[in-house]
């Protein structure tokens, strides 16, 4: 049996492709500083709910609630592995956790900053008062 080969330049030419991918992608991301804020008073029931629960330490609805979030997204400021925490916000109807989250940045029941996601972490806004 032959293995198939590329022709000479297509290699260079999906390597460019697959950079150029990957670098779109990193310039999609919305900055940091450029996030979207919602007002505490603008949050569903069920995440201003959780907002009292982080600040008073508990108790949580879900075994996961409170555990370090990654960041992996890149959509959050920077911080070191550990700063940020999150927390799930009942989502009516669903079954499971559902897609919404909050993310707080800082001590555990003093956080510095708090984010909102309604759809599992492709956005954010920054929660204020």
């Amino acid at each position: 049996m032959k293995t198939a080969r590329l022709p000479r330049g297509a290699v260079a030419g999906l390597l460019l492709a697959a950079t150029l991918f990957v670098a779109a992608a990193a310039l999609a991301r919305p900055a940091p500083e450029s996030l979207a804020e919602v007002a505490i008073a603008d949050l569903p029931r069920e995440a201003r709910e959780v907002l009292v629960q982080i600040r008073a330490g508990g108790p949580f609805a879900f075994e996961r609630d409170g555990v370090v979030f990654g960041n992996r997204e890149r959509i959050l400021p920077q911080e070191p592995r550990g700063y940020y925490h999150e927390y799930t916000v009942r989502t009516p109807g669903s079954k499971g956790r559902g897609a919404r989250r909050i993310v707080c940045g800082g001590p555990p029941t003093t956080p510095v900053a708090c984010f909102y996601t309604a759809d599992h972490y492709r956005s954010f806004a920054r929660i204020h008062p």
